[in-house]
């Protein structure tokens, strides 16, 4: 004997779950396909059918950036970079990076910290919690402040959501995208390019100094550690990417210098040198 009930309830449950979705699709396009937008909708159908995943980098969720940034970091690794195998010296640097991650102002972000092997003394960060930080970084700090202090700032890039941003002006910029809407391969591509090749705008490096700064305190860090990094690099002419020459190194040292002024700290962590170089030099070779 049928369960006509059972059956009567499954398809007003299967109609209200794709037939009625799917109207609304037909019904929009149709709209558009009537009025001068039609071209676009045209473009967009395509899309649609192919079942290609559009972004709208405008209003990007929590999980789409996590995931872009899961895909950015496999490009990354597929050849860009050559992440470090040395589960001691990673540990550390992750160790440093929770302990921030925590204190910043997306702390419930899915943090990644990760050691790339280049002597360069570099940082940089992509989307979705993942942080990068060169071995030519860690041997360039003096201590353990300076080096926090460098993965402070790429969290509040992370923060502050600059690389989402930067996608979003050169997508349209380039024309690959209409009102900041990109397909996923394309938005891959081009964070890990902006990541590797910024330099980022002088709005997000000051907002990234001052949401690290904010990060670098709350976590007990000395706050010296910022302005002390960023002083040896000036005198010492080295230009890494995440120390843009716009804004000048000197501007943001003497913003920096002002916000500790009016926001002084107890917090006197990191500063032991010889320790942590006695621990580099063993990890880093």
């Amino acid at each position: 004997m049928i369960n006509w009930k059972g059956f009567f309830t499954s398809y007003r449950l299967w109609r209200r779950r794709w037939f009625y979705p799917l109207v609304s699709v037909v019904v929009a396009l149709s709209l558009c396909l009537g009025t001068p937008m039609s071209a676009r909708a045209l473009d967009f159908l395509p899309l649609l059918l192919q079942g290609v995943q559009v972004l709208q980098l405008s209003n990007i969720s929590e999980r789409q950036e996590v995931d872009l940034g899961k895909q950015m970091n496999q490009q990354l690794q597929s050849g860009e970079i050559r992440l470090s195998r040395n589960s001691e010296l990673v540990r550390y640097v992750e160790q440093i990076g929770r302990r921030l991650a925590a204190n910043s102002d997306r702390s419930n972000m899915p943090y990644t910290f990760q050691v790339v092997e280049d002597d360069a003394i570099n940082a940089f960060a992509t989307l979705g919690g993942y942080v990068y930080v060169h071995t030519g970084l860690l041997k360039a700090a003096d201590n353990e402040a300076e080096l926090a202090s460098v993965i402070a700032h790429e969290i509040g890039h992370i923060g502050g959501k600059h690389l989402v941003k930067q996608m979003r002006q050169r997508a349209i910029a380039s024309g690959i995208a209409s009102a900041a809407r990109l397909d996923r391969n394309q938005a891959v591509g081009l964070g890990v390019e902006l990541a590797l090749n910024r330099p980022r705008s002088r709005q997000d490096e000051f907002d990234a100094d001052q949401r690290g700064l904010r990060t670098l305190t709350r976590a007990g860090y000395a706050q010296s550690g910022m302005v002390s990094f960023m002083q040896k690099l000036l005198r010492n002419g080295s230009g890494p990417s995440f120390l843009s020459t716009h804004p000048a190194t000197s501007d943001r040292i003497n913003s920096l210098q002002r916000m500790i002024n009016s926001q002084p700290s107890s917090g006197r962590d990191g500063l032991d040198s010889n320790t942590y170089k006695a621990n580099v030099r063993a990890l880093v070779r």
